[in-house]
Order: structure tokens, then sequence, then C-alpha cells
């Protein structure tokens, strides 16, 4: 719990010195402050596979959706089946990152990458849409470089968690050796 409310505090602190910096130095980033932190800052506590598969995810899902915009404005009408062309496209290719890494790359990090560059992006896109080559360029630094801050402040103070291996074929001694990891995690638990 104590290492709760220092990585929390720290992250604030650290958001806060960007909205600050970025006001001193115009570089206009207040709008993706708490959303790009906070993904960053998932990316790197999710124990989930290690750290730079994490991070790939991320990014691999982070462009898929710019390309989703960018084909989406050049190639696609601006309909409703346009637009659900689009985020099948974004899906499938976060699907294809994901599935393409021997689930090396986890499907959820490729997925908040999308969902990241969508939060910071679509407003904006659907306010000017035939600028999108210069206004997507825009929003894509502001995320990185707000998620890059989350992600390393996350990164410093948290101690690496051992990724698990994906599960083995399911034999008859499944069930024992479920049970066994069960125990070793609840005295790993029992341990802090």
């Amino acid at each position: 719990m104590r290492n709760t409310w220092l990585v929390g505090g720290v992250l604030t602190l650290a958001a806060i010195l960007v909205v600050v910096v970025s006001d001193l130095f115009d570089l206009e980033l207040q709008s993706t402050v708490l959303l790009g932190v906070a993904v960053g800052a998932i990316v790197a506590l999710v124990p989930d596979r290690s750290p730079l598969m994490r991070l790939a995810g991320f990014l691999g899902g982070f462009a898929a959706a710019w390309v989703g915009y960018l084909v989406e404005a050049g190639y696609i009408p601006d309909s409703l089946p346009g637009k659900a062309s689009s985020v099948a496209l974004v899906l499938v290719l976060c699907v294809v990152i994901a599935g393409a890494s021997g689930d090396r790359v986890p499907l959820w990090s490729t997925l908040l990458g999308a969902v990241a560059m969508a939060g910071a992006y679509e407003y904006t896109f659907n306010a000017a849409i035939p600028e999108v080559k210069t206004t997507s360029v825009s929003s894509a630094t502001e995320l990185l470089m707000t998620a890059a801050v989350g992600f390393l402040v996350v990164s410093l103070l948290t101690p690496p968690a051992t990724p698990r291996a994906p599960k083995a074929r399911r034999g008859p001694d499944s069930h024992q050796a479920d049970a066994a990891e069960r125990s070793l995690d609840e005295m790993m638990e029992n341990s802090k």
C-alpha cells in the first residue's frame, strides 16, 4: 500500500510538472496530460509480459489507430459504414500485432495504444478531416510525450514484476500445478 501512495504521489507531481513546463515553453501538452500520463503509467504498472513487450504493444496499437485515421481521411467516405470500416481496421491491426508476435505482445496493450490515440485525436480529427496529416502529428507527439512521462515515472518507482509465462498444454497434472501456483502466489502476497 505504501508503494501505491508513493507511485501515485510522484505520478501526480510529474503530471503537474508537465503542465507547468508545457505552459512555460508553450508546448501545448495540457490537453493530453491526464490521458498520456495515465496510459503510460498503466503500461508500466500491469505485470503482464515484459515492459518492453507492453510498450511495443502500446506503440503498435497507437500506430494502428494513426493508420486508421489516415486511411479514413484519405480513402474511406465520411459515413457510418466508413467509420465502422475504420474502427474495424484499427481493431484488426491490433489483433494482428499481438497475434503475429506469438502472444509476446499483449493484446490489451495494443488496444490501450489505439484507445489513447483515439482519445487524444478523435475530436481534432472530426473538426478538420482534410488536415489529418498535420493535426495527427501534433496530437501524436503530445500524447507520446506525456505517456513517456507516465511510463518512465512508474517504471523507475516500481520493482520489475516477474512476467508469467504462458500456460503450457493442459494435462492430467494441471490441477495440481494450478493449486501449487496459487499457493505460491498466496505465500508471496502474504510475505509483503
